[in-house]
């Protein structure tokens, strides 16, 4: 490597919501040599940032514009309820969108989820960030409808939150732009899908292990087949015992003191 080269590194960026502290982990455990800096973004800026160059991959929300980026969909989210802890919703596990169509349910300007016509009735403004939402429901202004780890991510002690059943879902993606396919791209997505280290597709295997030699046989006995005598034990009839049967069979045969002549 030349003075002018820089060492290799890999950018991965995150939106609001997303938890990459396992795969991290597992990077640094696979490419130690290889640092990986992590880019909060926010679920809009995320495409634009990674076709700028600012990330090698993301983790970003469905759906993708499939032209210029790629995707691999990893998991969908449950839709949740914000709601105050003496609100009525937390008498029940579970709602429905038409169970909150009397109340106000705000709306933010970076929501990511694809309604069709969200529930509730609207509020007057809708709030510029999910954050400044949070902080509207617990200021008694109405109520908020987000992915659950968003109702996670901005919990409060006077806050809780109940699934909505037939609301959309969130579904969370690996993206990366798809002429920027690298080498470490390649590796990150290994990581993601849970190729191992020793992954035929992978690019890093583990070096091969020598196989153990066998032991050598040249001198070992073998085993008499069934039904051979070994080459130690007596034949019946070879003048060996050869049972207690044969200990008394036939003249001569009877082994025991001389009788005395009287």
């Amino acid at each position: 490597m030349t003075g002018s080269e820089e060492p290799p590194a890999f950018r991965l960026a995150y939106v609001p919501g997303v938890t990459p502290t396992k795969w991290v982990r597992i990077w640094n455990e696979r490419l130690p040599d290889v640092p990986l800096t992590l880019v909060p973004v926010s679920a809009a800026d995320a495409f634009g940032l990674l076709r700028d160059g600012g990330a090698d991959a993301g983790f970003v929300r469905l759906p993708v514009d499939s032209e210029d980026l790629s995707a691999i969909p990893l998991y969908t989210e449950t839709t949740v309820v914000v709601i105050p802890k003496d609100h009525l919703v937390t008498a029940v596990d579970e709602v429905s969108a038409e169970d909150l169509a009397d109340e106000i349910v705000l709306h933010p300007l970076d929501d990511t989820l694809d309604w069709e016509r969200p529930p509730g009735r609207p509020a007057f403004e809708r709030p510029a960030t999910t954050l400044d939402a949070v902080e509207l429901v617990a200021a008694g202004v109405g109520l908020l409808v987000v992915p659950q780890s968003l109702a996670r991510l901005h919990h409060r002690k006077d806050l809780t939150y109940r699934p909505v059943a037939d609301a959309p879902a969130s579904r969370v993606a690996l993206s990366w732009p798809q002429d920027e396919t690298t080498d470490l791209v390649e590796d990150f997505i290994g990581i993601v899908r849970g190729r191992t280290v020793n992954s035929s597709r992978g690019r890093r295997p583990a070096p091969a292990q020598p196989k153990a030699k066998r032991p050598e046989t040249g001198g070992a006995r073998r085993k008499p087949a069934a039904g051979k005598p070994s080459g130690n034990g007596s034949r019946s009839g070879s003048g060996g015992r050869s049972g207690s049967g044969g200990a008394r069979g036939g003249k001569g045969g009877t082994r025991g003191k001389p009788r005395r002549r009287s």
